[in-house]
């Protein structure tokens, strides 16, 4: 009996976690599920509109129980917020799991997310704090991962099979 995700996607904003995590979904006939999509559907509302109602604390507590909730039910390919790794018990959670850390430097962020404000923790010189957020997360992300896909360059499907091949699962 298989417990727990396939497979479990971290990585930035823009690294395709939502994109590549539904092609996998497919590919493994396997549900697909996000742990942000969650939180939304739960609240009603975007997270963005967390963050400026009740601010970054409560949207992270928000995230662990959304993150711990999926992980217990769900045995698809699992998508985890952006910062989802900077909770302690999160990571602990992540350990032994089959995570995939997606990879990308800032120039790629810029290209496929414009880093624009509809990102709320990018509201202000979005290239320094895309920065400034990597440095702070990049060891956690690392540190969760079983393996680092690059994503700068390739399309979803490259990178879909880079995850299939990097875990050594086969399509159904």
């Amino acid at each position: 009996m298989t417990t727990g995700p396939l497979v479990v996607l971290i990585g930035p904003m823009g690294s395709g976690k939502s994109t590549v995590g539904a092609l996998l979904a497919e590919r493994l006939g396997a549900p697909y599920r996000d742990s942000d999509a969650d939180i939304v559907a739960a609240q009603g509302r975007e997270i963005a509109d967390i963050f400026v109602d009740e601010g970054e604390p409560h949207f992270r507590e928000l995230e662990r129980e959304a993150v711990r909730a999926a992980v217990a039910e769900h045995t698809g390919v699992l998508a985890l917020g952006g910062g989802a790794v900077l909770d302690a018990s999160t990571r602990a959670l992540l350990s032994g799991l089959p995570v995939v850390y997606l990879s990308m430097d800032v120039e790629e962020a810029v290209k496929r997310v414009g880093l624009n404000t509809a990102r709320p923790l990018l509201a202000v010189n979005p290239r320094r704090q895309w920065r400034e957020l990597m440095e702070a997360r990049r060891h956690l992300y690392t540190e969760v991962a079983r393996v680092v896909v690059e994503t700068d360059g390739r399309t979803p499907e490259e990178v879909a099979q880079a995850v299939l091949d990097a875990l050594e699962l086969k399509s159904a």
